[in-house]
């Protein structure tokens, strides 16, 4: 007990030493923040590597300045959901017990952990506590995985958490972090290097393949091999392999069913469409599925896939990397999810629009371009988005220095100024 006792004093601040927080991800902390107060259980989920750890944090700092005691807080870091520390909820019964043995906290506590579907029973453990209103605490917990929201024990928590989406860096993060100028050039740096919060931190190219190639090995094995006991591991690779290079392609799983049988790989439907959904459960990927835009209905089949950051594409990837638009649109998507759009493909007649982005009642039309210096690849996009023939608004995105002036009502957006505009 006394050696886990010392392990968990390691990763708290009861001696008085302040958490390391990197950097201040207000756009995130100022929307937790709002929540903080109440038994609903804050929960941040997001692909390995994102930031989640350093968010907690940042939380917990927030906590200290609004006068809670250091005694009242318990981070349970992921060198115990990862380690023999604990074995399913009874390994985190006994954390909480020698917890409130040792430090014997009064009053509301507010409780940190990383990283817990990797623990069995977590979710019956979080729920029985976070409702107990004899001894009051308060949530925060982080995961790697979208579907531990959705197993059949997270039933209970229903109706009683709230879901946090991180992301990396967006790009004026990366600007306010690098303390660089809003620009073209800092946009394509921005875009080439990704935004993984620990990739700066590290000084030599061969450092930063090692860590994208640990994160992703870390998602793929211990998240998805292990966790759904996948038989084929070399083949569920390669399904990710096959994504990333048909990145913004209509693609299905047929296709992909029919690629690797190809090579003499026999394979099913049901086993490629699961390892589709594993990835996506890790957010290493998104789908976006097509949607009419004269109905808004959506269309089952083909869709278009996007990786979570393209530092997985820039250090892992980059002989899969055709198109510097392919590039601009993954990077347009994932400023539209940040942003908290719901995302699809537009299909209109015989025409395919790259976004068609809804939050709210607000929805906007998007073609994406490198350059729009080309005037028939430029008439392509401004006569498609001129055929939908409603008032919402239609954009043409590219990464032209100059910008272009309104066409039609269509208005020219250059990349690096899209998230200021949603």
């Amino acid at each position: 007990m006394n050696d886990c006792f010392n392990e968990l004093s390691l990763s708290n601040y009861w001696n008085g030493r302040l958490p390391e927080t990197g950097f201040m991800r207000k756009s995130y902390t100022d929307h937790i923040f709002g929540y903080i107060g109440n038994k609903l259980i804050k929960v941040l989920v997001g692909q390995r590597g994102a930031g989640k750890s350093y968010l907690l944090r940042q939380i917990v700092l927030h906590l200290l300045d609004e006068g809670v005691s250091v005694r009242n807080i318990l981070y349970i870091n992921r060198s115990f959901t990862n380690s023999r520390f604990i074995s399913g909820r009874e390994g985190l019964e006994e954390l909480l017990c020698i917890y409130r043995e040792r430090l014997h906290p009064v009053g509301k506590i507010y409780i940190f952990i990383e990283e817990i579907q990797n623990i069995d029973g977590w979710e019956e453990f979080v729920y029985s506590h976070s409702q107990d209103y004899v001894n009051s605490s308060e949530w925060f917990i982080s995961g790697s995985n979208r579907d531990m929201l959705r197993s059949a024990n997270a039933t209970l928590l229903e109706r009683h958490y709230v879901n946090f989406e991180i992301f990396p860096f967006s790009y004026s993060e990366y600007i306010e972090k690098e303390r660089e100028e809003m620009s073209g050039k800092s946009y394509a740096d921005y875009m080439e290097r990704g935004g993984l919060p620990h990739l700066p931190t590290l000084s030599t190219e061969e450092a930063k393949w090692n860590y994208v190639s640990s994160v992703k090995d870390t998602a793929l094995f211990r998240d998805i091999i292990q966790r759904y006991r996948v038989k084929d591991a070399e083949l569920f690779e390669d399904v990710l392999v096959y994504l990333v290079e048909h990145l913004a392609e209509l693609v299905s799983v047929t296709n992909l069913v029919s690629h690797f049988n190809s090579q003499k790989r026999k394979t099913s439907y049901d086993t490629i469409a699961n390892y589709i959904g594993y990835l996506e459960d890790t957010l290493l990927v998104h789908r976006v599925e097509r949607c009419q835009i004269r109905s808004k209905e959506v269309v089952l089949g083909s869709c278009r896939y996007y990786i979570n950051d393209w530092a997985f594409m820039h250090y892992l990837y980059p002989f899969l990397v055709r198109e510097q638009e392919t590039e601009l649109k993954n990077h347009v998507y994932l400023d539209l999810k940040r942003a908290g759009y719901a995302v699809y493909v537009g299909v209109h007649r015989n025409k395919v629009i790259d976004f068609l982005a809804r939050k709210g009642d607000r929805i906007i039309y998007i073609q994406c371009a490198s350059s729009l210096d080309n005037e028939t690849v430029a008439s392509s996009l401004y006569t498609s988005l001129e055929s939908i023939q409603d008032n919402y608004e239609k954009w043409v995105v590219s990464l032209d220095g100059v910008a272009l002036p309104s066409r039609g009502g269509i208005r020219h957006i250059q990349a690096w100024k899209l998230a200021e505009m949603l």
